[in-house]
């Protein structure tokens, strides 16, 4: 998966429209292979953009859990552990 796209559904404060943008950019960006689309393939590239980040929508606010909420900084902090053990460098 690409490393950029994070997990969006379960978090405290929820997920936000900018994120779940952001993200569906990035899941278009791997599934193309453009980083920055031609003009003429920007129109189907918007396009595309706009109907994952739909149905991610959609899908993050249909899910339902008896979870709690995640909290962002505590995930975060986790990932670095992660990494710094991964990678051998310190967090």
């Amino acid at each position: 998966m690409c490393r950029n796209i994070r997990t969006l559904y379960n978090f405290d404060p929820p997920v936000t429209d900018a994120e779940i943008q952001a993200a569906s950019l990035q899941f278009v960006r791997k599934v193309s292979g453009f980083q920055k689309p031609s003009a003429v393939n920007q129109p189907a590239f918007e396009a595309a953009v706009h109907d994952v980040a739909t149905l991610v929508h959609r899908l993050v606010h249909s899910l339902a859990t008896t979870a709690p909420p995640r909290n962002r900084e505590v995930e975060a902090a986790k990932a670095r552990q992660r990494s710094a053990q991964r990678f051998g460098r310190s967090a």
